[in-house]
């Protein structure tokens, strides 16, 4: 039983690491699942897309500063497949 019990542990992975969601091409349900994208602020997304980069996309959405740019990206939004900061 013991054996059974270590080895869940150690197979269990120490943190899950997000789904990544691209700004540029997911669904409404797909930004909606992330945390801190309510429906007002993915309305606002979808209709300023596409974005160049982070940069971009700051600059265009209302409501998406860098702080909440940091959090998003923590959260698994990607613009053009790159997280913020990189």
């Amino acid at each position: 039983m013991k054996r059974r019990a270590l080895l869940t542990w150690v197979a269990a992975p120490a943190f899950a690491q997000p789904a990544e969601v691209d700004a540029n091409t997911a669904t409404r349900a797909q930004l909606e699942s992330l945390p801190g994208l309510g429906p007002a602020l993915v309305q606002r997304l979808l209709a300023a897309r596409p974005f160049a980069d982070w940069a971009d996309l700051i600059k265009r959405v209302p409501g998406i500063r860098a702080a909440s740019a940091r959090k998003l990206s923590a959260a698994g939004l990607r613009v053009g497949g790159q997280a913020y900061g990189d």
